[in-house]
This record gives structure tokens, sequence and C-alpha cells, in this order.
């Protein structure tokens, strides 16, 4: 079993391109099926058991995760793993197995993220300078970090993997790599640069062309986890409420922009989604404003 998992992971990164951080999502899904079904049928797994597993096996296997604690939304993405893996040795075994297209993937609860006051984000300003008071090209970075999330909308991956190459000469509009290599152009805002520039000047090193912009203390590149710690000290030192993280300056910035009259269909371009549908939870955030707006301003609403 753990052959034909591996070849599985293989194909992911070498045909499909996935990136490793997918991969590993894959692969974690189906060794948890693979060490369930060995423990369900307390034998060895092979073709032909993977060929011969029901419906009654699958529901199992749902009911075992959820006997565990795992979100509907974890198991959701669970199943479309094993239904991926079941095509790949269909494809290259013809082993195929009827049962696991007659499971419904458990609807998970969609959750609508808050956005941030833009007041707080300003505030964010003056806080690092407090914080970062000793050296200040980490506040520079750090201020460069919050703009470059808040103004251009970029998921965290993304930001720490702009380079100096990308921003040499300034320019309107940043090409960005996104979500499964789909390329994108952002436009970007002088203020932006200013934040920017004042951050490359006073950076200590990481100045080659193919250098990672973002850098830490030591002069390696910026991680993801050291963008939470900076959003999440600033979230405590201006007591905010805990939806403050990298994320929700991206969100912020989306919400931002429909409230101002962007279409979604433009909003879809600069968030880098795939689908409009995914786009379209903004649209709920906007209402979920107005709703509280009008539930609070009309006198009709009030008994």
């Amino acid at each position: 079993m753990n052959e034909l998992i591996d070849e599985f992971i293989f194909f992911l990164g070498t045909v499909k391109k996935y990136s490793e951080h997918t991969q590993s999502a894959y692969q974690a899904d189906v060794c948890d099926f693979a060490h369930f079904y060995e423990n369900y049928t307390s034998d060895y797994i092979d073709l032909t058991k993977l060929r011969d597993a029901d419906t009654v096996c699958f529901r199992a296997f749902l009911a075992d995760r959820q006997r565990r604690g795992l979100s509907h939304k974890s198991t959701a993405r669970a199943l479309s793993s094993i239904r991926g893996f079941y095509r790949f040795l269909e494809n290259k075994y013809k082993i195929k197995n009827e049962a696991i297209g007659l499971i419904s993937s458990p609807k998970a609860e969609k959750k609508i993220s808050k956005a941030i006051n833009p007041i707080d984000v300003e505030n964010m300003q003056g806080a690092i300078r407090d914080i970062d008071a000793k050296e200040p090209w980490i506040a520079a970075r750090d201020w460069a970090l919050v703009m470059v999330l808040f103004g251009c909308g970029l998921r965290i991956s993304e930001a720490l993997s702009l380079t100096n190459q990308d921003i040499a000469g300034r320019p309107e509009i940043l090409r960005i790599v996104g979500k499964g290599n789909k390329e994108r152009l952002i436009p970007v805002l002088p203020v932006i640069w200013q934040a920017v520039d004042k951050y490359v000047s006073l950076r200590p090193f990481g100045n080659q062309p193919d250098d990672n912009l973002f850098r830490s203390v030591r002069g390696l590149p910026m991680s993801p986890r050291m963008a939470e710690k900076v959003i999440e000290n600033l979230r405590n030192y201006l007591q905010l409420p805990d939806y403050v993280t990298p994320h929700a300056l991206r969100h912020t910035f989306a919400t931002s922009l429909l409230s101002n009259g962007a279409d979604l269909r433009t909003l879809q371009e600069l968030l880098g989604h795939s689908s409009l549908s995914t786009t379209q939870i903004y649209t709920k955030v906007n209402m979920a404003d107005i709703s509280n707006i009008y539930s609070n301003a009309h006198p009709r609403a009030k008994k």
C-alpha cells in the first residue's frame, strides 16, 4: 500500500504539478484511509482489496473521522483526496471502484470571515514603531508586510515569495504566481511602494536580485510563522479581536473594494480565485454589514 501511495504522490508532483503542500495534504488523507482500512479488514491492503471496498466501508471511514472529532471540511477534503487516488489507480492499474463515487461529501459549514476595521490597520503603524523601536529596519519590514497584505490582497505565501527582482523599478503592476501556479496582475499604490522603499533602504542584508524581499532578523527568508507572529504581536498590543490575522488583512482588502463598488469579476481576478463562487463569500460579508446597519438605524427595526 505504501508503494502505491508513493506512486500517487509522485504522479501529483510530476504530472499534475501540485505544490509540496498540496502533495503532503493528499498523502496524509490517503494514508489515513489506508490505516483505517487495514484495521477495518484486519488484513494487508493490496489492489484487490482497494477494488473491493464498498459503500459500507467508506461510510465507516467517514463515521470514524467524525468520532475522532475531525471537521466536515477536513473530511470532505480527505474524501476528495481518496477519489483522486482511485482515479489514479484506475488509469494506471485498471482498478475501478464504483462505491467511492456513491459517497456524498459532508457539507462543511461556511464561516464568514470578519474584516479588520481600517482604522485598526492604520493604528498598526504606530504600534509597530513602539514594538520595534530598537530595530528601525524591523519596524519598516513589518509595516511593509502589512501594507503588501492589506494593499495588494496577497496570501501570506505570495507576499513572502516576492523577490527583489519582482519589485525592481517599482512596477505599477505586480506579477503574482498564486495557488496552482496561476499568474495574476495586481496594481500597486504609491503608498505601498513608500513602505517597501523605506524597508529596503534600511534592510542590512538580502539585497541580491534573487533574494526574498522579506527577511528574518538573522537574514534568512521570512517564514509564514514569523509573519503570523508579527500580526499576533500587533493584535495583542492593540487589543484587537482574535480574527485579526495575516489572512484577515487580505480579507479586509477584498471587502473594502467590494464596499466601494468593485465588481465580483474584478475582485476574483485580484484575489486569484479559480471559481467565482469562492469570491461570492464577500457579498455575504458585505450584506451582513448592511443588515447590521439597517437593523440598528431603521426606526421600524426597533421595538
